[in-house]
């Protein structure tokens, strides 16, 4: 599995619960855009209608290379292909308990572009300050730890 591109907020914002792999419907441009490495997933959020799964946000900036008959939308809407009673399942979640599905990556699997998306719940304030602190926190620490074997050795 090679990843694509990462959606790194989204393990800062939200507590993640479960992780679903997805497959994603594109358009011919799109996944020549993707092996370029021209998406971002920053934005991206998936919704749900009419029992489907939507990826929301995720930008696919065409190459300038495309074709002149195609007029390519860089935030289109993008359906994700996932099992029935899985997206039952989810659906479940996100109505009852206040979940959010969030894209974490997109990544190749088989030849394919899949994603991954995350059940999560949004993270409180304090919470966010807590997680950048400790990151923080374990910076100084690899620091302190590089620089006190530098003057040792």
């Amino acid at each position: 599995m090679s990843h694509i591109a990462e959606n790194r907020r989204a393990r800062f914002e939200y507590h993640i619960d479960e992780q679903f792999e997805a497959g994603i419907v594109l358009e011919g441009w799109e996944v020549k855009a993707v092996r370029a490495g021209q998406v971002q997933l920053t934005d991206g959020y998936v919704l749900i209608r009419e029992g489907e799964l939507f990826l929301i946000g995720c930008r696919i900036d065409a190459l300038r290379a495309a074709s002149t008959h195609v007029h390519p939308q860089a935030d289109r809407t993008r359906k994700l292909l996932m099992h029935r009673d899985q997206i039952r399942r989810l659906i479940g979640k996100v109505e009852q308990k206040g979940f959010t599905l969030v894209p974490l990556n997109l990544h190749y699997k088989g030849g394919r572009v899949k994603v991954e998306v995350a059940l999560a719940k949004g993270k409180a304030q304090h919470d966010k300050r807590h997680a950048e602190k400790e990151r923080d926190w374990n910076r100084e620490k690899q620091r302190l730890m590089r620089h006190k074997v530098s003057s040792t050795g």
